[in-house]
């Protein structure tokens, strides 16, 4: 069968529609002799019966058996170099305070970056002492609550937090533990908006003005200076930004040690895991090998001790436990122009030449979309989907998954190959929604959020409601009798 030349280069034809390929799926999910999916035994029409779609379908032993072995890489390689690790789950992929639970019960700390997140982790029964607070913006009343119930950590984002911390410990009576955060300038290799330690962004303070910095930290009594803290982006592949950033930041850490402890260094998160089947991934084992080996070999170039390592995990240990599954709606093939390349001839102008022939695209509409994942329209993300309702034997027909939201930009899947038997009534998986997708979700056309449910050893349990158009009407204050909104949580104001 020719390939369709509105594929992306990269997109593979699948040998068989039905596969399950491993390095995008969580590993409790299989395909039965019936054909329809099971996740962590639970069936998807099951799961459509009790719980409605669309749904995010989170496989609890994957999430589980992710944090424990991201736990247990880093302990071992660090302490290999005569270090030791903290492994800090990023709540911002994904937090609910059953997750919370889960990666705690892993041994894991947990960072957060924000009060409803932090009120989350505190909700979860998460010890505060094992919590890390993020934020470019933090407001009095965030300070106020992660200082006076004993947060392990605050990362300081600029100079005017060193002052406001000190004086909300001092208010409290306690002695705070800050990080500095430090813009390293090392570029990840990922998309322009996440990339997070270029110099023309919000976060952190310039590396040359951490030494003054520091040296206000530890004029202040009420504060405990911690380390460095840096973080260069998300859904990075590769070790040689982290090696960077590293090489960048250890020589500063050496010169603070003239003024007193620094115990450790934080390189923050941001690796990377399969959306599609092309995509390779590094095991965090590897990871956690490598930023061992390169913060050790630099500590012994600057003839200082290997400090603790702190890491910030997020979207590797959620992010390919879930599945999205969704239900096929209207069904549209779309002939596309495809247009002929421009002639060029030496020395001649190039002329234009109008597009000739076409191809079709299938148009596959789910009851979901940008409402329940913008990262396709965000960052032009891409997925891979199958049907998991039923097996197929029809051959593979280009495909892009689109939501029901009024949109063009509203895409799921940008491009796979589905069955060509696809209809109305399928249930549609999308792999590896774990990070960003919930946690993201908003309710454009007033679409309710949409549950999550926790799948293991043949049980599904909810774990996060769905939104009900009641949800909805409840804070549309022209529908109650009340007479004035209710006191607003913190969103940043001010106390």
């Amino acid at each position: 069968m020719p390939v369709n030349p509105l594929a992306p280069e990269w997109l593979r034809e699948p040998r068989d529609v039905n596969a399950l390929p491993d390095r995008v799926w969580s590993s409790a999910v299989e395909r039965g002799a019936d054909g329809v999916v099971r996740i962590g035994g639970v069936g998807v029409d099951e799961i459509r019966e009790r719980f409605g779609t669309p749904v995010y379908v989170v496989d609890e032993a994957d999430v589980r058996g992710r944090a424990e072995h991201v736990r247990a890489a880093f302990d071992r390689e660090f302490a290999r170099v005569g270090s030791r690790a903290a492994v800090y789950y990023a709540g911002k992929a994904f937090l609910s305070t059953e997750v919370a639970r889960w990666v705690r019960e892993a041994g894991l700390r947990i960072d957060v970056a924000s009060g409803g997140e932090l009120a989350v982790a505190l909700a979860a029964g998460v010890e505060p002492a094992a919590l890390g607070l993020h934020g470019n913006n933090k407001s009095d009343r965030e300070l106020d609550r992660a200082v006076s119930v004993g947060l392990g950590a605050i990362v300081l984002d600029s100079e005017a937090e060193i002052g406001r911390v000190a004086e909300t410990a001092r208010r409290h009576g306690r002695r705070q533990a800050v990080r500095l955060r430090v813009n390293s300038g090392v570029h990840a290799h990922t998309h322009e908006f996440l990339a997070t330690a270029r110099e023309d962004q919000k976060f952190g303070v310039p590396l040359t003005e951490v030494e003054r910095l520091v040296a206000a930290i530890r004029a202040e009594d009420s504060l405990e200076f911690l380390g460095l803290h840096s973080h260069i982006g998300s859904q990075i592949f590769e070790t040689q930004g982290f090696a960077e950033a590293a090489n960048r930041l250890l020589p500063v850490h050496a010169r603070l040690l003239a003024g007193g402890p620094v115990p450790e260094l934080n390189l923050g998160g941001g690796f990377g895991i399969a959306y599609t089947e092309v995509d390779e991934a590094p095991d965090v084992a590897g990871i956690a090998a490598a930023l061992a080996d390169i913060v050790a070999d630099a500590c012994a170039e600057l003839g200082i001790p290997v400090p603790a390592v702190a890491v910030e995990p997020g979207r590797a240990i959620i992010g390919p436990s879930t599945v999205t599954v969704y239900e096929v709606g209207t069904i549209k093939p779309v002939e596309v122009s495809l247009p002929v390349p421009d002639p060029v001839q030496a020395g001649e102008p190039v002329e234009r030449v109008a597009p000739t022939g076409s191809a079709t695209r299938l148009y596959v509409s789910v009851d979901g979309g940008m409402g329940d994942n913008i990262r396709p329209a965000l960052y032009g993300a891409e997925y891979s989907a199958r049907v998991l309702s039923r097996a197929s034997d029809a051959e593979p027909v280009l495909s892009r998954v689109v939501g029901k939201h009024c949109e063009s930009g509203d895409i799921v899947v940008h491009a796979e190959y589905l069955p060509g038997d696809i209809r109305p009534g399928d249930l549609l998986g999308v792999p590896a929604t774990g990070a960003y997708c919930w946690s993201l979700a908003s309710n454009y056309n007033y679409l309710g959020r949409p549950p999550v449910v926790a799948v293991r050893d043949g049980d599904a349990r909810l774990i996060v409601r769905g939104e009900t158009e009641d949800d909805l009407l409840a804070r549309d204050m022209g529908l109650t009798t009340a007479t004035a909104p209710a006191t607003r949580t913190d969103t940043g104001d001010r106390a």
